[in-house]
């Protein structure tokens, strides 16, 4: 088992931002493959990926468009394909699942409960928009609750995960969500090691503070001892120094344009991979060395790319 490598995932769209907020932010299938790509060429060992419409870049959980990119990315890279469960807040569970249990990955999200999910306050920012559907997307959010129930995790450990052999990132937004593993955990329907990645900064969830990173890692290790691995994410202007003190602490890391559009403060990011390239100059700073996806799938129990649908 790898000991002291740091594993670096790269969340290169997502679904929070949209195409207004920056003219990197990769939305056809050619500029997810092209950016995903280059990512893992600049040491992501992890490509966390959601799809979007290619005619105006709205996210899709349509498995048709996910194919458009994911055999792309899997012949030129050797990085682990982590699939969202997650989808976007207009989705139903089996629209935001379909494409795991279609196209079976070595990895999938799973958010570990029902939340408010604000992405409203983004809306404010901006007067003009490229695509009709942005501003009520964003402001769409003031009136939902993003939907994980514990019936619903328990079909998705089910008919992603046990049917399809795909292991999940457990998002965890509040202290909470690690309880509800820990009872999932408990009662054997996940099973080490368990890769947490502790969310902050979204509203609804934690807030992005030191102190709240700080916070999670102990309840983790009181609730799930010696059985998970974590890593941080944190939203926005946040990003960099959250996950920096993840990595200080033991864990891995998640950066991309899903979490923050920038590359330091004032200046936006021109890629998914020059926020790798960053991080990676950060870990060397620290002594510390970038997990290979071969090492990624050996701390982390993953089946390995030649059993996807893709």
């Amino acid at each position: 088992m790898p000991e002291g490598k740091v594993i670096i995932t790269c969340a290169v769209t997502g679904s929070i931002h949209t195409p207004t907020m920056s003219a990197a932010l990769p939305v056809t299938p050619d500029e997810i493959a092209e950016q995903a790509i280059a990512a893992a060429e600049a040491g992501a060992a992890i490509l966390h990926l959601h799809a979007r419409d290619p005619e105006d870049g709205r996210p899709t959980p349509d498995p048709a468009i996910f194919q458009r990119f994911l055999p792309r990315i899997k012949q030129a890279s050797d990085a682990v394909v982590n699939i969202t469960t997650g989808g976007g807040h207009n989705m139903t569970l089996e629209q935001r699942t379909e494409a795991g249990r279609t196209l079976a990955p070595e990895m999938c999200s799973l958010n570990m409960g029902s939340m408010n999910f604000g992405l409203f306050p983004a809306a404010a920012r901006y007067s003009e928009w490229k695509h009709d559907w942005e501003p009520q997307y964003l402001e769409g959010t003031r009136d939902f609750i993003f939907r994980n129930t514990f019936a619903d995790i328990e079909g998705i450990l089910r008919d992603l995960g046990e049917a399809n052999g795909t292991r999940f990132e457990f998002e965890c937004y509040d202290i909470g969500h690690i309880h509800t593993l820990g009872h999932f955990l408990e009662r054997g329907l996940v099973k080490p090691p368990l890769f947490v990645q502790f969310v902050l900064g979204v509203l609804g969830g934690i807030g992005a503070s030191a102190e709240n990173l700080m916070h999670m890692k102990r309840t983790a290790d009181a609730v799930l001892g010696d059985n998970y691995r974590f890593s941080v994410l944190a939203a926005g202007r946040h990003q960099m120094r959250l996950v920096t003190l993840g990595a200080i602490l033991g864990g891995n890391v998640r950066v991309g344009l899903e979490d923050s559009l920038y590359i330091a403060k004032g200046r936006m990011a021109e890629s998914n991979a020059e926020q790798v390239a960053k991080m990676l100059r950060i870990l060397d700073e620290l002594s510390l060395e970038p997990a290979s996806p071969a090492e990624a799938r050996e701390m982390l129990a993953l089946k390995g790319c030649g059993q996807v649908r893709f």
